[in-house]
């Protein structure tokens, strides 16, 4: 463990992680600040996140936005202008923090935000090939960075974001170390989140039509996935189309009987998604609306979100020089 504190603050999201939480606050035992940021827990989370030094904060869902994480952005007090954000149930390497230590000494060097790869554990060890690699971007600027907000309204699927992603102001690389993604403990984990995530992912379905946010997602591969399953949306068979991308075009198939159960999750989290986006066209006729909801305002919240990122920049900040120092240990790569 580093005796010097790293300063950078991290953004933990709860609602009774108790099994998981010790093992993802010991992996950022360095940093200076850290925020567990609870939903009422149960458990004995709050607990085990104030022994441990963490700051716990309690969060109250109004049903709609912003979500947990967007909420945090916007409210917690950093002492630090670099934040991470971690699920409870990831874990980053010892190697992290010597490369983030990087990151914060050099400003990054010209970067607003950095992404990190994670390698998803499931039924005992993590998959090679299937949803590998799969990059997020959670080092960066607090004030340059907010998630997107895909689907308006209330969508049945939990306090926190669940496929949005970060949007910052400015250039972003990628760091070395890799994260473990312990997000599916068992098969029951796994279908209890899907089947909330699918309420997410039907909603966002019947309002697809909007316009995406005015942002764009600094990520040449979440843009083209993003744009593929839009296409696919009009194609028959999507649970086996899914199927057939995770277990042959992921090479799933190389991760032996875990890859083909993990695939095969997924089609069926694909058949739920539909099956619940054609539910709620039917309410919808019933009742005499139009299938997706109006987006009129879509355009002014994202334009929103957008400003508040960019007033936050401060006036003061100049563009640094990169370092040529051999001993950076962060790949510039925007």
């Amino acid at each position: 463990m580093k005796s010097k504190k790293i300063l950078v603050s991290v953004i933990i999201p709860i609602r009774n992680e108790a099994a998981n939480l010790p093992r993802c606050l010991a992996s950022v035992a360095w940093a200076d600040e850290v925020f567990v940021v609870d939903s009422q827990s149960t458990d004995d989370s709050a607990a085990l996140a104030a022994a441990a030094g963490a700051k716990v904060v309690q969060f109250h869902f109004n049903g709609v936005w912003p979500k947990k994480k967007n909420w945090a952005l916007d409210n917690l007090p950093f002492r630090n202008d670099w934040v991470l954000i971690l699920d409870a149930d990831e874990v980053m390497p010892p190697a992290a923090a010597d490369e983030i230590e990087t990151v914060v000494e050099l400003d990054g060097a010209g970067h607003a935000g950095f992404w990190i790869n994670r390698r998803f554990m499931f039924m005992g060890d993590w998959l090679r090939h299937s949803y590998y690699p799969n990059w997020n971007l959670r080092l960066f600027k607090h004030h340059l960075g907010r998630y997107e907000q895909l689907v308006r309204g209330a969508t049945q699927s939990g306090d926190n974001e669940v496929h949005e992603h970060v949007l910052v102001t400015g250039d972003t690389g990628r760091l070395h170390c890799e994260m473990d993604h312990h997000a599916f403990p068992s098969i029951e984990v796994f279908v209890e989140k899907h089947n909330r995530y699918s309420n997410w992912e039907a909603r966002l379905e019947l309002q697809e039509g909007a316009p995406v946010s005015t942002l764009a997602i600094q990520s040449h591969a979440i843009s083209l996935r993003r744009t593929l399953k839009r296409c696919s949306r009009r194609l028959p068979f999507r649970p086996t189309l899914r199927f057939i991308y995770v277990y042959v075009f992921q090479r799933g198939f190389l991760d032996g009987a875990r890859g083909f159960y993990f695939a095969r999750l997924h089609a069926m989290y694909e058949l739920m998604s539909i099956a619940k986006a054609a539910e709620l066209r039917h309410a919808s006729a019933r009742r005499g609306e139009f299938p997706a909801q109006a987006w009129s305002d879509r355009r002014a919240t994202s334009a929103s979100i957008a400003a508040r990122v960019v007033a936050g920049t401060s006036a003061t900040r100049q563009p640094l020089a990169h370092t040529r120092a051999s001993s950076a240990r962060v790949k510039w790569a925007s």
